[in-house]
């Protein structure tokens, strides 16, 4: 290995933060210096929605093919922005400890969700966001939005919007926790599978960096995030799908006895159709409850909603 990691980033400034956070840690780990070479992907120069764009991926193949073919060492994602599927020649090395994996609400005049008049205009890019919003009955009008934070909190700001709803983990890398006037429920409003968490991905061969990397990891992160991923991957629905799931873990008397729960929500867009259930084991059986969870809701008909989803034409974004 080089005296110095190359750790490729996309370029934006929460993608900067999040690879900064990484880069930092482990500098203070290893001692070991790190350098952020920016990659561009699909989704930083297309204003598509990402329904459209193939959803799933957009944001990593430039990344993990910068990986593959050694321009970069490690590559730093939003674990949310993951296919549950991995490449060939590639391997998760590290999921950091996760930030605050909540929604968070960015109202005019410091409403909450609740206080928003009906009628009002809320914007995201998240069909999951979307779906579960109009669940709600509170009357809001759902919109579609892309671009950056600042991007989407200037429309609050300029009275574009009431409001807009981005994740809490993401506003606070940015140092931007200021704009929050609620953190929503996330038995409410159900996070994405892996959201407020992140992934370092390296190429499968290199084992000793491999090694290295898992100084990175969080052991209390990884067996969520795994149940999580692992539900979406059951429901075979991607990232841009109207799935959420959380999953938190308990510590018990000893490691042996840590328990892991889940909850996972599939919903139609409009709101009207929706599946929410959710199972308690053990943190060393992950996966198998994120699997089994799916399965309890394929049997309940999630199938036909997220098929259901796929199938619908997508309206242009908001500009």
């Amino acid at each position: 290995m080089s005296s110095s990691l190359r750790l490729g980033t996309r370029a934006s400034a929460l993608a900067m933060a999040q690879a900064t956070s990484v880069a930092d840690a482990f500098t203070a780990a290893t001692g070991r210096d790190v350098e952020l070479v920016e990659i561009t992907t699909k989704g930083d120069v297309s204003s598509e929605p990402l329904a459209t764009m193939g959803g799933t991926g957009v944001f990593v193949s430039a990344l993990r093919e910068a990986v593959l073919d050694g321009r970069v060492d490690v590559a730093v994602h939003s674990l949310k922005d993951l296919p549950t599927a991995s490449p060939d020649g590639l391997v998760l090395a590290a999921v950091p400890e996760r930030a605050d994996p909540r929604d968070a609400l960015c109202a005019r005049d410091g409403l909450g969700l609740a206080q928003l008049p009906p009628g009002s205009t809320v914007g995201t890019g998240s069909p999951r966001r979307a779906a579960q919003l109009r669940a709600l009955g509170l009357d809001l009008e759902v919109v579609e939005i892309r671009g950056n934070v600042d991007t989407r909190l200037r429309k609050v700001t300029d009275g574009q919007l009431d409001a807009v709803v981005l994740a809490y983990a993401g506003l606070g890398r940015l140092g931007r926790t200021e704009a929050v006037t609620e953190i929503l429920d996330p038995l409410q409003l159900v996070p994405a599978p892996g959201q407020g968490a992140l992934a370092v991905e390296c190429r499968a061969a290199d084992g000793e960096l491999t090694s290295v990397m898992s100084v990175l990891d969080d052991p209390g992160t990884r067996p969520a995030v795994v149940a999580e991923r692992a539900l979406l991957a059951e429901l075979e629905a991607g990232c841009s799908a109207p799935v959420g799931a959380y999953a938190v873990t308990a510590e018990g008397e000893t490691p042996e006895e840590d328990e892991l729960y889940i909850r996972g929500v599939v919903i139609s867009g409009d709101g009207s159709m929706s599946i929410r259930k959710s199972a308690t084991g053990s943190v060393t059986e992950a996966e198998r409850l994120g699997r089994e969870l799916a399965r309890e809701m394929l049997e309940d008909g999630a199938g036909a909603v997220v098929g259901a989803e796929k199938l619908v034409p997508k309206k242009e974004n908001v500009s």
